[in-house]
């Protein structure tokens, strides 16, 4: 560290001072750039499919870019996200987090600015008769004892002169992390929006199941009252009402699983929402819901960029190369300027008597690491391997979003087909219980294919509500993966 330290700056010294220390500067920056780190080289990106796949037509449109209360028709699934979006905690957590990072940004532009303070202090010495320093007199020739006071009141400042650009890096790194987190907020937005519908369909369905299991339990409490009766009349036996009985208790355990279900998920739902277990207002029922025909999925290089993971990872490689730039300035001389302005006197009664109290003055220091700079070596190893893991992270986005879209677009091509057979299945299932009822009255059918004919239904009208949830689950996730879910405007309590 060599400091310029003049105590005593007259007229035409600040000039002189100015153009010693630019021509020290350029000479030790020219020593110094010999053990300037290597810049960090990153490999080629795999260039990313035209398409989709089959599955998705070439159409430039996305239905990501319609606002989620345009997406979802249902009123009441909209009101619900709305609710949480306005108080869900990790959503409320994600929007600190933005402000967090613009205090982040704000410090890093003031590291820019020079810094000013006001102070006062006051000393006083006695120094040794045989000391090779001390005071004797004042400027205006006045004597002094050996016991000095010295009163001093005014302002100083320290200015870090951004040669390099060491701090302007730094502060685009900081830019560069807000609009991190703003993409970090949006895409809990999106996951909070794709989970709370998903809960909802969820719910649905459940409610769907629960009313076939109560349709189902109404018919069979007859079949088991028909039976005994038959009995009674001697053309059914005891084993036949045990069978018809197993059948029924089977369905009210079914219910019973079903009613936990649809409890477990408005205490999740309302756990989402901000709130304690209450009930969920239902919109429209499953069988009532439609999934579109076909659905846009864009052109993979514009639509995957929407994602907020994915932005996020590019700014997030962005702050990362100016940490690698600030870290490799930091190997070059640094200039700080401190000029400060008061009053000093050696006595109260004269620091108000300017100009003879007035002092000023002007620190210039230079200073550039040369031995022992392991310190330096880390921080730039440390931002070099940060900026190689976020260049992979943003690769990992990019195919994570890319393998999400074409699951979801084939899954919704195949449950299409799955929910149209079942349909047809349980149509054919109905009309065979019909036919086994008929059968068993007319003594043409046992007991054991009309309970089969019933159990069998069942389970087909079941398979179909899951199929449906199916169908709308992977339309949520399908509308996330592709970036959908988001608004500019931040979610505030």
């Amino acid at each position: 560290m060599m400091n310029y330290t003049p105590s005593n700056l007259r007229l035409g010294q600040p000039a002189r001072f100015a153009r010693r220390l630019a021509t020290f500067l350029a000479l030790t920056g020219l020593g110094s750039c010999t053990a300037l780190a290597p810049p960090v080289r990153t490999p080629r990106a795999t260039a990313v499919p035209a398409t989709f796949g089959a599955a998705a037509p070439a159409d430039a449109a996305s239905v990501a870019q319609l606002p989620w209360p345009q997406f979802f028709a249902d009123s009441a699934l909209v009101a619900l996200i709305d609710t949480a979006l306005r108080v869900n905690p990790d959503q409320l957590i994600a929007v600190e987090r933005v402000e967090m990072a613009r205090a982040g940004l704000r410090a890093a532009r003031g590291a820019l600015l020079p810094t000013v303070g006001i102070g006062a202090s006051a000393s006083f010495d006695r120094f040794a008769d045989y000391a090779a320093q001390g005071q004797t007199s004042t400027n205006d020739g006045r004597e002094l004892p050996n016991g000095v006071p010295n009163f001093f009141l005014g302002l100083s400042s320290a200015w870090e002169i951004d040669v390099w650009g060491k701090l302007r890096q730094r502060r685009q790194a900081a830019f560069a992390r807000v609009l991190a987190s703003e993409q970090g907020r949006r895409l809990v937005q999106t996951a909070l929006v794709a989970q709370v519908a998903s809960l909802y369909y969820e719910l649905l369905t459940a409610d769907n199941q629960l009313a076939v299991l109560g349709k189902n339990r109404v018919l069979q409490e007859r079949a088991v009252e028909l039976v005994k009766l038959q009995k009674l009349g001697g053309r059914a036996t005891e084993l036949a009402v045990q069978q018809f009985t197993a059948q029924l208790l089977r369905t009210r355990s079914l219910e019973a699983e079903a009613a936990q279900r649809i409890a477990a998920t408005e205490n999740t739902l309302n756990r989402l929402l901000g709130r304690y277990p209450q009930p969920i207002r239902r919109g429209r029922a499953l069988t009532a819901q439609v999934v579109p025909a076909a659905v846009s999925a864009g052109l993979p290089a514009a639509t995957l960029l929407r994602r907020p993971d994915v932005q996020q990872a590019e700014l997030e490689l962005v702050a990362s190369r100016a940490d690698v730039a600030a870290a490799r300035a930091a190997f070059l001389p640094s200039l700080t300027l401190s000029p400060y302005l008061g009053l000093n006197a050696y006595s109260p009664a004269l620091l108000l008597q300017t100009p003879g109290s007035l002092a000023y003055g002007l620190l210039g220091g230079l200073s550039a690491p040369l031995l022992n700079r392991s310190a330096l070596r880390a921080e730039y190893g440390r931002s070099a391997a940060q900026q190689r893991a976020a260049y992979w992270n943003y690769q990992k986005a990019i195919q994570t979003g890319f393998e999400e879209v074409n699951t979801n677009l084939r899954g919704l091509e195949n449950f299409r087909r799955v929910t149209d057979l079942r349909r047809q299945e349980v149509a054919a299932l109905t009309q065979a219980v019909a036919v086994s009822n008929d059968l068993y009255r007319a003594s043409y059918a046992t007991y054991l294919e009309v309970v089969t004919a019933q159990r069998s239904v069942l389970d087909a009208e079941l398979s179909l509500s899951d199929a449906r949830r199916q169908q709308f689950l992977l339309l949520i996730d399908l509308y996330r993966a592709l970036g959908g879910g988001w608004t500019a405007a931040e979610a505030r309590p």
